[in-house]
């Protein structure tokens, strides 16, 4: 190790987060011993200004070349004291972090056992640290466009927020029309509001704008490059319409021999092959679903070819590949409810009275397969007894999902409130574990539907329901009084869990980025870097990123928009210096670590393995894979891994 470096330590005792734990001073002691160790101490709180100050002062007064400050996570820090390096005239990569904290404090109860650990942590910083070179950040030039993935009410609201601040947008959306799951229900909570009245104008004026260019009915395929400079292959899958010559006119699902089941009405009712998804759709044009038609190669039908005095339609289009260059991607994939397949208590899907929520909305919207009338798709009947089954799917790790959905309590008592002022006769019963409403009016709402529209909430778990005599028999617990109920219903509405879309994974594995353990899209940090993904220029809105409700949605999304601005306002990016670097002598060409490598940075020139610095996020990968050494991170270098190990081994 070299002797020639001037390290100072800093120890945190991050107030009693760590010094509860650890004996910080006797950290800052022991560190003082380290062979390139001139300066030590402990403050209370090495992140507050004076503490940070101090950092500056201490550099300048001993003359540090590098720094350790032992503290919490460097996913909160790093920066900070980088920069504080920086300011005092050092190289900020010449500062490491020891976290003490998480890796310590948190995970220990014994004083001394915990004391012990973060002196070897920090001596293997302080071991790392002695070794950095000073490194400079790499420069990046900037595209100043955005993609934006879904066309759902997030990606609505980031697209409008990114083009109103003069950004150019690429907004793709993977079904026929903008809208998404918002644009099927009938109203929305706490206001009661048609959704469909919010969100229409704001579909209207993302087709319209001049900054946004619309994609639907197309699916991104392929993402490559890096942060400032994207470039996406977008599969553009034909409508076999045109959409500037259509009138609207509708003769040509008249004379369509086709029917299947109507995507946007959730099955309660069925569409032609060729159809226009609801009356507001944008764009405003057909669609032929050739997955539904009788075939086009050869011409097996063409009866809406025949009829179209327009000339719309076009049995040639073909799908086609368009490539776009971005600066940053907004992924807004949206949710799906939990499959009732999965749920066999509660009949599988297969009872033709048991609903999911969005089913229940579509009877309940004026525009729905009922012309807002609820009625049973059994029989069309008009249903007197319904129940609502809370939390179907959700907050059940046994069998289910082990999350809270976050909106199924809100959207329960909105179900209950709209069937009481559809069928004022009617009773509604609602089963539930407990009433989560923690929002901007939320529980006034839910008294409001137990009170006013003298709704039974019972709580308690449904453990079955069967059909019976033509009624639904939901066999249940009221755990209040202790008493097993039963229920002979007329219909069943389950709030189902919220779950990744199909569309979620795809867009992941594309734009490789990570997911949670429920399959939502991973943010970077869960308190400082909510929207943003582990993958710098790649950020997240919406339900893609966890259960949430409308209003936290669009604030999501008009975030994620304000942090692209400010990333494509700079005039030039930075790239992050500690990434892979390869000795040409050492390297035999044999591609291990272009296969290991997650981010594609890696490839080969005339027989060598060549780096692309900006694409490199320096995890590694590659240099634990080499078996020559041949390459290896700046700064995380074989030779200084291994004199952490020996530091943290006690060598």
């Amino acid at each position: 190790m070299s002797s020639k470096k001037r390290t100072g330590v800093f120890v945190c005792h991050c107030g009693n987060n760590i010094a509860a734990t650890v004996d910080v001073a006797k950290v800052a002691r022991v560190m003082a011993t380290e062979d390139s160790v001139v300066y030590s101490e402990d403050y209370v709180y090495m992140c507050s200004d004076p503490g940070q100050k101090a950092v500056i002062e201490a550099i300048k007064k001993n003359q540090l070349d590098s720094v350790v400050v032992t503290c919490c996570s460097p996913n909160l820090h790093e920066k900070t004291f980088r920069d504080n390096a920086q300011a005092a005239g050092l190289n900020g990569f010449t500062c490491e972090i020891a976290n003490i904290r998480e890796q310590c404090a948190w995970v220990h109860k014994d004083r001394n056992v915990a004391t012990a650990k973060a002196i070897k942590i920090s001596r293997s910083a302080v071991r790392r640290a002695s070794r950095n070179q000073a490194l400079e950040p790499i420069g990046i030039g900037v595209t100043r466009r955005v993609l934006v993935i879904g066309g759902g009410i997030a990606g609505i609201q980031a697209a409008l927020d990114l083009a109103n601040a003069g950004l150019e947008v690429v907004l793709v959306e993977k079904q026929a029309t903008l809208g998404g799951h918002m644009i099927q229900l009938s109203e929305t909570f706490p206001t009661l509001d048609c959704s469909q009245c919010i969100l229409s104008p704001k579909m209207v004026e993302v087709s319209r704008h001049p900054k946004i260019k619309l994609m639907t009915y197309s699916e991104v395929k392929e993402v490559t490059g890096y942060v400032g400079n994207f470039k996406v292959n977008i599969l553009k899958k034909p409508t076999y319409v045109d959409p500037e010559a259509c009138k609207l006119c509708d003769d040509c699902t008249q004379v369509c021999p086709v029917m299947v089941p109507n995507q946007y009405e959730l099955g309660l009712t069925a569409r032609r092959a060729i159809h226009i998804p609801f009356a507001q759709a944008i764009p405003a044009s057909y669609t032929l679903d050739i997955d539904a038609c009788l075939g086009l190669n050869p011409v097996r039908c063409g009866k809406c070819k025949d009829v179209c005095e327009a000339g719309a339609i076009d049995y040639d289009m073909l799908p086609r590949t368009v490539t776009e260059e971005v600066g940053a991607i907004v992924v807004a994939t949206g949710f799906d409810l939990y499959g009732q397949d999965n749920l066999g208590e509660y009949g599988h899907g297969k009872i033709e009275d048991v609903l999911d929520g969005l089913q229940f909305e579509r009877l309940c919207s004026a525009s729905g397969p009922t012309r807002g009338k609820v009625l049973r798709p059994s029989d069309h009947s008009e249903p007197k007894d319904v129940v609502f089954i809370q939390c179907a799917g959700s907050r059940d790790p046994a069998q289910h999902c082990a999350y809270c959905s976050k909106i199924c309590c809100m959207y329960t008592a909105k179900h209950a409130s709209l069937y009481k002022h559809h069928v004022p006769d009617g009773r509604a019963w609602v089963f539930y574990i407990d009433i989560r409403s923690g929002g901007k009016g939320y529980e006034e709402f839910v008294q409001r539907t137990m009170e006013t529209d003298e709704t039974i909430y019972l709580r308690g778990r449904v453990s079955r329901l069967y059909q019976e005599n033509g009624k639904i028999r939901v066999l249940g617990t009221d755990t209040l009084s202790g008493q097993n109920v039963e229920i002979d219903a007329d219909m069943v509405v389950l709030a189902l869990a919220m779950t990744p879309s199909k569309g979620t994974a795809e867009a992941a594995k594309v734009l490789k980025i990570g997911r949670d353990k429920d399959g939502f899209l991973a943010e970077a940090h869960p308190k400082l870097k909510p929207v943003e993904s582990v993958t710098a220029g790649i950020f997240l809105a919406g339900t893609a990123q966890g259960p949430k409700d409308i209003p936290e949605t669009v604030a999501q999304a008009s975030a994620a928009a304000a942090k692209v601005i400010g990333l494509l306002s700079q005039p030039r990016l930075t790239h992050a210096p500690t990434v892979a670097k390869v000795r040409a002598a050492h390297c035999t060409g044999c591609e291990m670590c272009v296969d290991a490598c997650p981010y594609d940075a890696i490839h080969l020139e005339n027989g060598k393995a060549v780096v692309n610095a900006v694409l490199c996020e320096g995890c590694g990968t590659c240099q634990s894979t080499c078996l020559r050494a041949a390459i290896e991170v700046k700064n995380a270098t074989l030779l200084q891994m291994n004199e952490m190990i020996e530091a943290v081994l006690g060598y």
